[in-house]
C-alpha cells in the first residue's frame, strides 16, 4: 500500500497555520486518520515477548509519525499514537495501573520544547484513566544516538534513578513506555531499577522497535 506522508522543512509551524492533514493518506482534518491508524494495527504482527507489548516495527507510515512527532514536534500526534498503543495493550490491565514515561534527556526537550514521552503518557493514562508517574528520573544527560549495544547498556545503567518523592508499590502493574527500542538497553536498564525499587509486575509499551533480537 503506497502512503502519501506530508513531508515540509517546517511541518510545525504550518499545522499551526492550516488545518492538519493526515500523515498516511493526506485527508484533511486530522493528523492520522481512523483508516491509516486501523490499517498500522491490521499490519502490525504479534510479539512473542512476554509483558511487551508493541505497535509494530519502525518503518513506513509508523516511522513517519514517530519522525515527526519527535524532531519536528509535532505534538498533535501524541493522542493517535496513545491510541496506536491503546490498541495493542491487554484490554484487562488493573484499574490502578501507573503508566511510567522513560525520562528523556534534559537537553531533548529544550530542543524539542516538549518531553514527548511524557505527552505520549499522558494521552495513554487519559485513553485507559491509568495514573502517570515520573517515578524514573534522569542521573545525567547521557547519550546513547550512535552508541553500540554494551555503551548503550552501560550509559543507561548510570542514567536513571528512582525519583525519591515516590514509593513504589509492590502489588500495583506498571507499565514502563517509551517510543523506540533500539537495542533495548535503555528499557531494561530502567526495569531492573524498577524492580530494585520492589516493583514487582512491570509491562513494557513501546511503539516501534529497530530490532528485538
Amino acid at each position: 500500500m503506497l502512503f502519501i506522508v506530508k513531508n515540509t522543512t517546517f511541518p510545525g509551524l504550518l499545522d499551526l497555520l492550516f488545518p492538519h492533514s493526515c500523515r498516511g493518506c493526506g485527508l484533511t482534518g486530522e493528523v492520522l486518520c481512523e483508516r491509516c491508524k486501523n490499517n498500522i494495527i491490521r499490519n502490525r504482527k504479534d510479539f512473542k515477548k512476554s509483558n511487551m507489548y508493541v505497535v509494530s516495527r519502525r518503518n513506513g507510515l509508523l516511522d513517519q509519525l514517530i519522525q515527526d512527532y519527535k524532531y519536528h514536534s509535532i505534538r498533535a500526534l501524541a493522542r493517535p499514537l496513545a491510541e496506536l498503543l491503546d490498541q495493542v495493550l491487554p484490554k484487562n490491565l488493573p484499574k490502578d495501573s501507573v503508566i511510567v514515561p522513560l525520562p528523556t534527556a534534559t537537553h531533548h526537550v529544550r530542543s524539542r520544547g516538549f518531553d514527548h514521552t511524557y505527552l505520549l503518557a499522558k494521552n495513554l493514562g487519559k485513553i485507559r484513566k491509568f495514573k502517570v508517574e515520573k517515578i524514573l528520573v534522569r542521573n545525567k544527560n547521557t547519550v546513547q544516538v550512535g552508541a553500540d549495544k554494551k555503551a548503550r547498556l552501560t550509559q543507561a545503567k548510570e542514567a536513571y534513578a528512582i525519583n525519591p518523592k515516590i514509593k513504589i508499590k509492590k502489588d500495583a502493574t506498571y507499565i514502563l513506555l517509551d517510543d523506540v527500542w533500539t537495542t533495548g538497553a535503555s528499557i531494561t536498564a530502567a526495569k531492573k531499577i524498577l524492580q530494585n525499587a520492589g516493583a514487582k509486575n512491570i509491562k513494557i509499551a513501546l511503539l516501534a522497535y529497530s530490532s528485538l533480537s
